[in-house]
């Protein structure tokens, strides 16, 4: 299994989606929240990311609630 990491923020619909998702299909990812840990976001803006969610798969990423490539990323 690939390792996969999702940046996100409490209030963000999608990242509570994408989370929900991974969650009903049992895909343990490592939560990086980037309005409660500095660090995180950090990375994120060095990605060159300014919106969540942001996964990361592997080498993949994937900006926003994205479905069909979530599922190919973890396949």
């Amino acid at each position: 299994m690939k390792n996969i990491t999702i940046y996100t923020t409490n209030a963000c619909p999608y990242c509570i989606k994408t989370k929900e998702y991974l969650a009903e299909k049992g895909i343990k990812y490592d939560e990086k929240n980037v309005q409660e840990n500095s660090q995180a976001k950090n990375e994120l803006l060095s990605m060159g990311y300014r919106t969540v969610p942001v996964l990361i798969v592997g080498d993949e990423e994937i900006v926003g609630f994205d479905k069909s490539r979530i599922d190919r990323a973890i396949m």
